[in-house]
C-alpha cells in the first residue's frame, strides 16, 4: 500500500508539543494544541496565543464589532530556539513561510485609522510586520519585475522606511492584481528586538515567554523603554500566571 507522507503521520506520528512541557504527549494534546480556526497543514508547532480562542469567544468578539482576519502561518521549530550568544547581533533568526490574501491587504490599506489592528501571537505578528518590508521590496523593484525574497532579519534596522505603511501595503496590492493572485505565500527571516519600529500591528495578544527567547525580545520591543515588559513579567510571577503554551494570555496595549 502507498501511502502520503502526511497519512503517515497522521497514522504513527505524535503530536510535537514544545520541548520545554518536559514530557510526552498525552491524548489531551491532539484536542487541545489545536486552534479552533486552523484550516491548512504545514506548522510544526501551534500559535499557542490562538488557543484561547474558542468559537463562543469568536462569537462574543463579532457581536461587539470587532472583525476577525486570517493569516496563514507555517510556524517552524525554530521559534523553540532560544537565544544562546551574548550579543543579539550574532543571533541567527529562523525563517517561516507564511500566505496573506489579497482581501486581506485591501482591508489593512482600507482601515480607518480610528481602527487598530489587533496581533494573535508573535507569529502573526512576526508575519504583519514583513508586509511592510516586502513592500518595500516591491518599490524598489516594480510590481512588473520583482521577485519576492525572504525579509532578511536585520531589514528593520537598515535606516530605509522612506515609505509608509500605505505605500507598501499599496504596493502588495498592485502585484497581486497585476500578476491576478488571490493569495500569495512570501517567507520573512525578520528579528523584532528593542528599537524596532512597529508599522502595523497596535495592540498585541500572546501568552507568557520563556527567559532568552526572541519571543521575549518582540514583547520588550512592544512596550517600548524603561523596561515595562520586567513589571508585567514579575506581576505575573508573583500572582502565580502560568507561562508558555498552556499558559495564560496578555492584552498588550503600548
Amino acid at each position: 500500500m502507498n501511502l502520503p507522507f502526511s497519512k503517515v503521520l497522521e497514522t504513527v506520528g505524535r503530536i510535537p508539543i514544545p520541548p520545554y512541557l518536559n514530557r510526552e504527549t498525552e491524548a489531551i494534546d491532539y484536542d487541545r494544541y489545536q486552534t479552533t480556526y486552523a484550516e491548512r497543514r504545514g506548522s510544526v508547532a501551534a500559535p499557542t496565543a490562538g488557543l484561547h480562542f474558542t468559537p463562543k469567544v469568536l462569537e462574543e468578539l463579532k457581536k461587539k464589532g470587532i472583525d476577525e482576519e486570517k493569516l496563514c502561518l507555517h510556524v517552524g521549530a525554530g521559534t523553540f530556539l532560544p537565544v544562546k550568544n551574548k550579543f543579539i547581533a550574532q543571533h541567527i533568526m529562523h525563517s517561516e513561510p507564511f500566505s496573506v490574501t489579497l482581501d486581506l491587504l485591501e482591508r489593512i490599506y482600507n482601515k480607518p485609522d480610528h481602527r487598530k489592528i489587533i496581533a494573535v501571537g508573535t507569529t502573526s505578528t512576526r508575519s504583519l510586520e514583513s508586509l511592510y518590508y516586502l513592500g518595500l521590496q516591491c518599490i524598489r523593484e516594480s510590481v512588473e519585475q520583482w521577485v519576492p525574497k525572504c525579509v532578511d532579519q536585520w531589514a528593520p534596522y537598515q535606516g530605509d522606511d522612506t515609505y509608509t505603511t500605505k505605500e507598501a501595503i499599496g504596493a502588495l496590492i498592485s502585484y497581486m492584481k497585476f500578476h491576478n493572485l488571490q493569495s500569495f505565500m512570501f517567507r520573512t527571516q525578520i528579528i523584532i528586538v528593542p528599537s524596532y519600529k512597529y508599522r502595523l500591528v497596535d495592540i498585541l495578544i500572546t501568552n507568557f515567554h520563556q527567559p532568552q527567547s526572541t519571543l521575549l525580545l518582540l514583547v520588550s520591543a512592544f512596550l517600548g523603554k524603561d523596561n515595562k515588559w520586567e513589571n508585567m513579567y514579575k506581576y505575573a510571577m508573583d500572582n502565580d500566571f502560568r507561562f508558555l503554551s498552556y499558559g495564560d494570555s496578555c492584552l498588550l496595549i503600548p
